[in-house]
């Protein structure tokens, strides 16, 4: 496969309109993927009553489970079928979730306009990774804290998310990743640290499990070399 069809963003909204539906493998591995993530995540905060922008929302998978937890969510992708896809769903569950479509690297919310972002396999596709982050820590407020995941780069990360998940056991779309853009832990720290958030731990995200129709199930596994969560936090004040 050629670098020109990896990270193939397109592949979010060619599915919008299943977004929902269950019938679709690789969409159900990432609703799968939303407790894991929460397991770990839910430790770290209270959601209720917080303001909370989910970037990279696609089809509104981790932003339902934000207004589950009570929190005031709002979701932000550039995949416009896919928001329409969530914006549906939202309006069918009555709840009262804002949608827009937009990048990370232009957000459109004044400063301080969140207790908490939420970013989940997102940062390993974006196109400017410092822009993305500044972006993160304007719109979050004094004390308001990231929750994230994404992919290490390293030789075993490219062979078990782009060799065996996508050309094996073809649980991801081939194209999904561009192993060039997965990122290091120092680096994303580095990257965090420059921006002015202060890194908070970190956690591995795996497979613990298959479930009846034989789809991997999620949670925190011991190894980061894969997939790893973490937490950051904009300070109460500027330094000085």
């Amino acid at each position: 496969m050629t670098r020109a069809q990896r990270n193939n963003l397109a592949i979010y909204d060619d599915v919008a309109d299943q977004w929902w539906a269950d019938d679709i493998r690789w969409v159900r591995t990432l609703k799968n993927m939303v407790p894991g993530r929460f397991s770990w995540f839910d430790q770290m905060t209270d959601w209720q009553g917080k303001t909370v922008l989910d970037l990279g929302c696609a089809g509104g998978f981790m932003t339902e489970a934000l207004d589950d937890r009570a929190a005031i969510a709002t979701g932000i992708d550039p995949a416009k079928d896919a928001i329409a896809s969530a914006k549906a769903h939202a309006q069918l569950g009555k709840r009262k979730i804002h949608y827009d479509v937009g990048v990370g690297e232009a957000l459109p919310y004044e400063d301080a306009s969140f207790d908490a972002i939420v970013c989940v396999d997102v940062f390993e596709h974006v196109q400017d990774l410092g822009k993305v982050v500044s972006e993160i820590v304007r719109v979050l407020r004094p004390g308001g804290a990231l929750f994230y995941d994404t992919i290490n780069r390293n030789p075993l990360a490219r062979f078990v998310t782009v060799t065996i998940a996508e050309d094996v056991l073809r649980i991801l779309p081939q194209g999904t990743h561009d192993p060039s853009m997965f990122i290091k832990p120092s680096e994303l720290k580095g990257k965090f640290e420059s921006a002015g958030l202060i890194p908070g731990k970190t956690a591995g995200l795996g497979p613990r499990g298959i479930n009846r129709r034989g789809d991997f199930i999620f949670g925190r596994v011991p190894g980061t070399f894969i997939i790893f969560m973490g937490t950051a936090r904009k300070p109460l004040s500027a330094p000085e």
